[in-house]
């Protein structure tokens, strides 16, 4: 018996394209969406931070600074005659608060000339004492206002002869 070979039809040389291992496109996938995502999620944060940053400005109080006349008042010292030329500025909470302060200005100019006039050279001559000083004024003064706050007093000029 004969065998009988089937020829097979020569098949060409056709270079054929490389493909891509799944595991490599799946890994450009992942890597694609990661870069996407993060980027739209940095972008989403960034606004949102920016938009909250914003509403904080709007709501925060602004401050003013409210001066006060100059104070020229007889200090207690033994033995010899003591002056003490202060000039005072208030760092008021609120700009609505100005209008409050300028109706109480005889009151509150009387307290800190009551408060100043108390004072002896020993007491304030010091930065510890100075400081006491504006903190005994903030506390006083305080107390008269009902619409915002004294923030921080600052002494602007302060002569003792």
């Amino acid at each position: 018996m004969a065998r009988e070979e089937k020829e097979e039809p020569a098949v060409e040389d056709v270079p054929q394209k490389k493909k891509l291992p799944i595991k490599k496109l799946i890994i450009i996938g992942v890597a694609a969406l990661i870069l996407v995502g993060g980027g739209t999620g940095g972008a989403i944060y960034y606004k949102k931070m920016s938009e909250k940053k914003e509403q904080a400005q709007q709501q925060a109080p602004v401050s003013a600074v409210w001066p006060m006349e100059p104070f020229i008042v007889n200090i207690l010292d033994q033995g010899t005659d003591r002056y003490l030329k202060i000039i005072i500025e208030l760092d008021i909470s609120d700009k609505n608060c100005i209008a409050e302060l300028n109706q109480l200005k005889p009151k509150l100019r009387d307290n800190v000339l009551d408060l100043l006039s108390s004072k002896s050279y020993k007491d304030i001559v010091d930065i510890n004492g100075k400081q006491r000083l504006r903190d005994e004024i903030l506390m006083r003064l305080n107390t008269f206002l009902t619409g915002g706050k004294i923030v921080k007093v600052y002494f602007t000029e302060f002569v003792v002869q």
